[in-house]
């Protein structure tokens, strides 16, 4: 499959810019750093008795300073939905590489993972050196107390030495923890774990207290390798003769005299992490009133619909918000994509969940009593007390984008449905002002009951076009890859349905290429929310060669 330079760089060409910054900006820290410490005559002694290891140790260290200040800026949710809704600031590139913001915090945590390893065994390298190498001529330089000390005992008995092994500890269950099977099956311990980062902050700023590497203050009055004043060249070591041959180094002033480096380290992370927490209160304090639930509905195939009410909340379709539930966990955050707004008429809003896993099971379980199995297939409504529920949010996400082509193409597998959901609401409720021509929206579901979720929206927004003499406006095509009961969608009501209801999977190829030549030279955003599978074959269908010259760019939801 050719792959068309104008594509790839509307797909690709952001993110990778961003990258190849990311990494000139690691890589010049650490040169610059390692530079500095094998070549700085403030450093000549040190470097002389650790080698290497220092220049190492503190590169590496440079660069955990800058990715533990960049790993919390994507996790400013509510800045990045500012920024996204703030049309004069962000254009829509700029708003596309803001969906990143999930990859780019797990680069910056995985340099962090590496680069401590890294750190780590340099440091290791000094340890051995200082126990082996110490200096009888300068017992200021020295971190071991005599020849020979254990290591292990100089881990233990210092500062640095401590919260360097705290801080291990805690970065090794935040990294265990954010695995993926982790997170699937035990999402509180990735919860706990993960909000070990103030303590790890903490401990980091606290690390270099204990000024292990010393500098020299004096290096003018003693310059490196200069003779003392009642020392003969022929007294000096081999390797300071031959330095003293070529350069015109004279006799000391003053002996050398060393002091720890003031630590630096809250420099790089006091502000992103001051803005991180002024983030977390701002949304404790807006998520702190607990919202109204107005409606339950239980949709076929373990779907559960959740109508809510809460006080000046606003939203546009594509956002999503977080949902906590104490009754279940007083911890436990989830996401869930919005499938009603609020608007002027209506203030109330949804969501649709499916019961998948234990947090949903229970939640279910508290919003409605246990399921009868005689079930029909259309929605059971059940009126109760409920349990106290808080939302966080609405944040940005990228069906939000929807809007601001010309032609889109939504693609949804299963219960992925629910962030265009909102958007086909947005268009049944007459929103105006956007930029939309032409909708294509690919529905894919294993079950045919699983259509019901949404089908009096569907026909509703189908015969409210029609209507408005807009037929074109909305391509809708339904695909249900297991082959059931196809009489049950014939009922007049869900006619519009019926006739655009396809068994098997979509051949994706040829339906964006009908979708490039009915729109020719044209940008298509492309949305996907579903299995990685579709995903990843629409991500490689956008960015190849077409003759029609039309370009798709590829937006995908991604709350993992």
């Amino acid at each position: 499959m050719a792959v068309s330079l104008r594509s790839w760089v509307a797909n690709e060409g952001g993110k990778h810019l961003v990258l190849m910054l990311w990494l000139g900006a690691n890589t010049w820290m650490f040169l610059n750093t390692f530079l500095l410490y094998s070549t700085g005559q403030q450093y000549h002694y040190l470097y002389k008795m650790l080698g290497v290891g220092l220049c190492i140790s503190r590169a590496s260290a440079s660069v955990l300073n800058l990715n533990c200040s960049l790993v919390l800026l994507p996790m400013c949710r509510s800045l990045l939905t500012f920024i996204r809704g703030t049309r004069a600031v962000s254009s829509r590139k700029t708003r596309r590489l803001l969906d990143k913001y999930k990859t780019f915090h797990v680069a910056c945590g995985v340099a962090v993972c590496l680069f401590s390893v890294v750190h780590v065994s340099a440091h290791m390298v000094n340890l051995v050196n200082f126990s082996v190498s110490y200096s009888d001529d300068f017992p200021a330089l020295n971190l071991a107390r005599y020849r020979g000390e254990d290591p292990k005992r100089i881990i233990l008995t210092t500062i640095p030495g401590v919260t360097g092994v705290l801080l291990v500890l805690i970065l090794l269950l935040m990294f265990i923890s954010s695995s993926h099977c982790v997170r699937v099956s035990n999402y509180e311990i990735f919860w706990y774990t993960h909000n070990l980062f103030i303590v790890f902050y903490i401990i980091l700023m606290v690390h270099m207290v204990g000024g292990a590497l010393k500098y020299q203050t004096n290096v003018e009055a003693h310059p490196p390798g200069c003779l003392k004043p009642n020392q003969s060249s022929t007294e000096q070591r081999v390797e300071d003769l031959d330095r003293l041959e070529d350069e015109d180094v004279g006799r000391c002033r003053e002996d050398a005299r060393f002091e720890p480096h003031w630590p630096q380290t809250w420099l790089w992370v006091s502000g992103p992490l001051c803005l991180y927490c002024v983030e977390r209160l701002y949304r404790y304090i807006r998520s702190s009133a607990p919202v109204t639930i107005v409606t339950v509905v239980k949709h076929p195939c373990n779907v559960i619909e959740l109508r809510m009410l809460k006080k000046n909340f606003k939203a546009r379709p594509g956002q999503y918000i977080v949902l906590n539930c104490p009754s279940v966990s007083s911890f436990e955050n989830h996401p869930f994509t919005l499938t009603k707004c609020p608007t002027v008429n209506r203030e109330t809003f949804g969501i649709h969940l499916r019961v998948v896993g234990d947090w949903t099971e229970r939640f279910t379980q508290l919003l409605l009593p246990q399921p009868r199995m005689d079930v029909e297939i259309l929605p059971m409504v059940q009126q109760r007390t409920y349990p106290k529920l808080y939302i966080d949010g609405p944040f940005g996400g990228p069906s939000e984008e929807v809007f601001n082509y010309d032609v889109s193409l939504c693609v949804a597998g299963g219960i992925g449905v629910t962030p265009f959901a909102c958007v086909l609401q947005a268009l049944l409720d007459g929103w105006r002002g956007f930029r939309l021509q032409r909708l294509y929206f690919v529905w894919v579901c294993r079950e045919l009951q699983s259509f019901y979720w949404f089908a009096e929206l569907l026909c509703a927004l189908h015969q409210k076009l029609w209507q408005e003499n807009r037929p074109d406006y909305f391509n809708l095509k339904l695909y249900v890859s297991q082959a059931g009961d196809l009489q049950s969608m014939s009922e007049e009501r869900f006619r519009p349905l019926a006739s655009r209801l396809l068994v098997g999977r979509p051949r994706w190829k040829l339906l964006l290429d009908e979708i490039g030549r009915s729109n020719k030279q044209k940008r298509v955003g492309v949305f996907c929310c579903g299995p990685k599978g579709i995903s990843r074959t629409l991500h490689k269908l956008c960015n190849s060669a077409r003759s029609c010259g039309t370009t798709f760019e590829f937006n995908k939801e991604s709350f993992s």
